[in-house]
């Protein structure tokens, strides 16, 4: 039988699936000892582990090169895309705020409003429930600086602690929606592989 693969977000994302998949039993040296192999093995689990930028999760899970996949609630708000969200793994947690310079009254006037984000999506769906009309500027790097420049009148982000904002002089405004690491499953994976599959979810359930 083929291993169930899976897709794990690089970073902190994979370090905490590590330790879950540890509560699990698994074997998961070599994940510990990677070096840089993209493609690893949990043989006493019959599972392959792929390590991927959280995009390319959602990618490889839609196309079914992988079955499950963990992938950050921002990913799948912004991207969007075809498969099942199965579970909050409980980790991962930070949230997407409106933010801006301390004191700011943001909604005053009438003027199109300037949002700087590294999600156009999930700013663009936000304001539009508001019924406002904004202009987005897509920043790649640090967004706190788009405020401090005068290039956008807020930010649209991932906020953890706050500290950055508070250290930049920027607060947030406004709450949009939480984030934490989530369990997406290939549609097709579901069926094609439905024991193997339901066996690993079950199992990831039961100790997240």
């Amino acid at each position: 039988m083929r291993p169930v693969r899976i897709a794990l977000t690089k970073g902190r994302l994979e370090k905490d699936t590590v330790k879950l998949f540890e509560k699990l039993g698994y074997d998961c040296e070599q994940l510990h000892n990677k070096g840089r192999k993209l493609i690893l093995q949990i043989p006493d689990a019959n599972i392959e582990v792929v390590l991927a930028k959280a995009a390319d999760v959602i990618t490889y899970i839609e196309n079914g090169v992988c079955d499950i996949g963990v992938v950050g609630k921002d990913t799948i708000m912004e991207y969007g895309g075809s498969f099942f969200e199965v579970c909050d793994l409980g980790f991962g947690k930070c949230k997407f705020a409106l933010a801006g310079k301390k004191g700011a009254d943001f909604y005053a006037g009438h003027s199109e409003k300037t949002i700087a984000t590294k999600y156009p999506n999930i700013a663009r769906r936000f304001f539009n429930g508001k019924g406002m009309d904004i202009r987005i500027v897509k920043i790649e790097g640090s967004v706190e600086l788009a405020p401090l420049l005068s290039l956008a009148d807020a930010i649209v982000d991932i906020v953890e602690t706050g500290s950055t904002l508070k250290e930049n002089g920027l607060e947030v405004f406004e709450d949009i929606a939480p984030i934490s690491a989530r369990l997406i499953v290939n549609t097709a994976s579901l069926k094609m592989n439905k024991e193997a599959v339901e066996n690993i979810i079950n199992q990831i359930e039961s100790v997240k």
